[in-house]
């Protein structure tokens, strides 16, 4: 069951309105996505490049640039390693990119998901050190690689770390001791004595303002990396981050980079998924291209979608992005069996009493366990691990609900692992074969879920009545863009609607087309792309309904009409 709530934050809207030119509606949705004052309503409204925050508030930026300015000036090697999703790779090629522009002496490397794993290790260190490199560059990991770091430190390395994830901690009582490693420069917004005042930057995004800063340091004009945005916009989107603050600014922006993109690659990927580049949204980096440049890594090699964005001819890059989409085809096939086989799981045992769903798929590929968790968190509404067969023991992926700290509850239990780590909502773990079970249980006892907890809360913006519902606020509502994880595409509802011929249609019988009618006969189109058959069985059973939508133009042979997407209905 569905908790729906309608979100009653107040101020003046009329006021906001007046100031911004905006109607009262937009006003009201500004305020729901916690955007107060002035100040802030202007940074949303209108905020440009221009008040991005200088990178030289982060700590050890200035030493990271300096060390940098002096390598490329005394010809050193230097070795950018990333990791093996979206935002490593982007934030790979904006450091490769940024530096060898300045003339310097750079390569690649990123793990192997399945045999290196995630981040820094000492095999990418070993071949480093073989391959003749003074200095190693991290981007999207090494806050946690200590050990790793001290490794390279011994050997004579210079060791510059760019990060975004969390500090790692011991816990001493009330008081937490963060573990920073070893090396030259540690370049993290989460850093406890870090001043920056945006901590919500993804990888990438740090690896643009270390380029920016050292540009600026080195007397060359920072302008010249500023088309290295498209890639920050990718990442921010592609790594899940809030579109709230410079994330913002930096997606607006690098969306209008990227319908006009000189990269060879990622035009013949926009082109060859079939993108309409005009009409290029934060929605088809997450679904679209996101994943096809996330595939690489899953069930090939990173160095695919890095080869896509370094690609130079037209030639080589219709191919790869080819390649691309192919691979990420497959990994759907994949996902979609792991899916039906957990479902058959689940309702054919005692699982589906668990509020906590441990699901072991030992022939699944161990890259797409986290996709295929998340697809059973949405359908079950409770947090679930899937676990597959490793090279040794077993290996898993979490997603949680709101209400449900993952992280948190896996260190309750941490004795059963060899290895895990993750945050509120998403964590990875290794283990035993033969703890899966003793997992299950334990992690079910751990877990103080109610009800309540389990019930997926629909939040509404406002209840919008027909007659409000015009092309000229359909037009409004795009200024509130780019929508995504920080800043939901706005929901509206209404109830006491009466459904008019209702039909499925679509080559795979997964569109529901209908008419809804209000209390006062005003009618509008409406679509609906979920579980079509159990929406038309509710709409042939009931008299009247309540549904939640959002307003859009819909062309089709030169005709526009305005029509409704249905999101909840009941």
């Amino acid at each position: 069951m569905e908790r729906w709530f309608i979100t009653m934050k107040k101020a003046d809207f009329n006021q906001i309105a007046e100031k911004y030119q905006i109607s009262p509606i937009i006003a009201r949705l500004i305020r729901n996505r916690d955007i107060v004052g002035e100040e802030a309503v202007d940074f949303y409204l209108n905020g440009t490049i221009a008040d991005l925050y200088d990178g030289m508030l982060m700590k050890d930026m200035d030493k990271a640039v300096e060390i940098l300015s002096e390598k490329i000036r005394e010809g050193e090697k230097i070795r950018v390693i990333g990791d093996y999703d979206i935002d490593g790779v982007n934030a790979t090629y904006i450091l490769q990119e940024g530096l060898s522009l300045l003339g310097a002496s750079v390569d690649t490397d990123i793990p192997d998901r399945i045999k290196d794993g995630y981040g820094l290790n000492r095999m990418l260190i070993d071949r480093a050190l073989s391959d003749g490199i003074d200095t190693i560059v991290t981007c999207d990991n090494g806050i946690a690689a200590a050990d790793e770091i001290a490794y390279a430190k011994e050997n004579g390395m210079t060791v510059i770390v760019t990060d975004h994830h969390e500090v790692p901690f011991l816990e001493a009582g009330e008081e937490k001791e963060y573990l920073l490693p070893p090396a030259d420069a540690v370049v993290d917004p989460h850093r406890q004595d870090c001043e920056y005042p945006f901590k919500g930057l993804c990888g990438a995004a740090v690896a643009y303002k270390l380029m920016e800063a050292l540009y600026n340091v080195m007397q060359k004009d920072p302008e010249d990396v500023d088309y290295l945005m498209e890639n920050v916009a990718i990442a921010t989107v592609g790594d899940v981050m809030d579109l709230v603050g410079e994330n913002r600014i930096f997606v607006k922006q690098g969306l209008e980079m990227l319908k006009r993109t000189k990269s060879q690659g990622l035009r013949a990927l926009i082109e060859c998924t079939g993108i309409d580049v005009e009409r290029l949204s934060a929605y088809h980096i997450g679904f679209v291209l996101g994943p096809c440049m996330n595939a690489s890594g899953r069930l090939d090699t990173a160095k695919r979608a890095l080869e896509l964005l370094n690609v130079k001819t037209r030639r080589e890059a219709v191919m790869l992005a080819q390649d691309l989409k192919a691979l990420n085809d497959s990994r759907k096939e994949m996902t979609e069996r792991g899916v039906e086989e957990a479902v058959r799981m689940i309702e054919g045992t005692d699982l589906k009493y668990d509020k906590v769903l441990v699901v072991y798929l030992p022939d699944c590929h161990e890259s797409i366990a986290g996709i295929i968790a998340g697809r059973i968190r949405e359908r079950y509404y409770r947090p679930v691990f899937i676990l597959t067969r490793a090279e040794s023991g077993v290996k898993g992926s979490g997603r949680s609900i709101e209400a449900y700290d993952m992280f948190a509850q896996m260190c309750r239990c941490q004795a059963l692992f060899t290895r895990f780590g993750g945050h509120k909502l998403a964590a990875g773990l290794s283990m035993k074969e033969g703890d899966v079970e003793r997992f299950r249980k334990t992690i079910n006892e751990l877990a103080d879920l109610s009800e309540e907890d389990l019930q997926m809360k629909v939040s509404i913006d406002m209840q919008l009545p027909f007659p409000y519902i015009t092309e000229e606020l359909v037009r409004e509502l795009e200024i509130l863009e780019p929508f995504g994880k920080g800043n939901a595409k706005p929901l509206f509802a209404g109830k006491d609607l009466r459904v008019i011929s209702p039909r499925i249609f679509g080559k795979n019988r997964n569109v529901l087309k209908c008419r809804l009618e209000d209390l006062k006969g005003n009618q509008m189109e409406a679509v609906y792309f979920g579980d079509v058959e159990a929406c038309l069985r509710e709409m042939e059973r009931k008299e009247a309904m309540s549904f939640t939508y959002y307003p859009s133009v819909n062309e089709y042979m030169g005709r526009r009409t305005l029509q409704l997407t249905i999101v909840n209905f009941r």
